[in-house]
């Protein structure tokens, strides 16, 4: 089906504004953290009813893994650059493509083996001029965020309390980094401006996206679609904030963009010619679109 497919796509296209809004803001890591993840979880609570259940065991350790994701990436942002920062959060992949089987006994196509190399190249020209020694601490928790990234993206492919996961993870969010968020700078109008949009639009309404499209979409080729967003990200932060990707990105980004496109129609392809197993058949209910 391309419908699932195109969500994760439009996610990717929401996420990829961190950056740039980082950057332009004059708030601390952990109050852009804090305020993004809690003003997330109030627009998912009003929009969706069913995520205001108690999270099961499991649903509670998937939100951890969001929770992870989503303050160790601010974090990243404000230590390194933003290209460096989404690259390596988006190393995803790799621990997804070792974990699908053992956690979720999905095999990954050869068609998805052969296209994970390719975006790890692009990936890797993309950013192979903005990677720089002096910025250890923040590359290493971008890694982290990657990690956690990859357990999220397993942990919505796995249970049936998607909406749960997301307004619980948020609120754990911003609990987690709200006391050191009280001791940051005084926000000013623009400040608040861009922790509405982040709350509201570039992480609330993204991760709705996601979790509608993960939920019919294998999770390796989940992982690969969504890596939109390291492309269009420093394009943001280059238009906005002045961070200029080099002739290494832009080559990169161009290969990833051919790839998105090109596992986009060949999965809709496969889907259509062979019925894909269903997330009901693999022990799930599938998440009813809410629009």
């Amino acid at each position: 089906m391309l419908r699932p497919r195109l969500y994760l796509l439009l996610a990717a296209l929401l996420w990829s504004t961190a950056g740039a809004a980082v950057k332009l803001s004059t708030l601390s890591a952990y109050q852009i953290a804090s305020g993004r993840s809690l003003i997330a979880a109030l627009v998912l609570w009003l929009a969706f009813p069913a995520g205001r259940k108690r999270p099961s065991l499991k649903a509670l350790g998937v939100a951890v893994a969001y929770a992870a994701t989503v303050v160790l990436f601010i974090i990243a942002n404000k230590l390194t650059t933003a290209a460096n920062a989404i690259f390596l959060q988006d190393t995803a992949p790799l621990y997804v493509l070792v974990l699908s089987p053992l956690l979720l006994h999905e095999k990954p196509s050869r068609g998805e083996l052969t296209a994970a190399p390719i975006f790890l190249v692009g990936l890797s020209l993309f950013f192979l001029d903005q990677l720089q020694p002096g910025q250890m601490l923040g590359n290493a928790i971008a890694l982290g965020s990657g990690v956690a990234f990859a357990l999220t993206i397993l942990g919505l492919r796995a249970v049936t309390e998607g909406q749960v996961v997301l307004v619980w993870g948020n609120v754990l969010a911003g609990l987690s980094v709200l006391v050191p968020a009280l001791s940051g700078p005084t926000p000013t109008w623009v400040d608040g401006g861009i922790l509405l949009f982040l709350g509201v639009f570039q992480l609330g309404m993204a991760y709705t996206l996601f979790n509608l499209g993960i939920r019919h979409t294998p999770a390796v080729e989940a992982s690969l679609l969504i890596l939109l967003e390291p492309v269009l990200n420093p394009v943001w932060t280059f238009l906005f904030a002045g961070e200029r990707p080099g002739p290494w990105a832009i080559l990169g980004g161009v290969i990833i963009l051919l790839a998105t496109a090109w596992r986009t129609v060949l999965g809709a392809r496969s889907a259509g010619a062979t019925p894909m197993k269903t997330v009901a058949q693999a022990g799930d209910a599938p998440v009813r679109d809410p629009g």
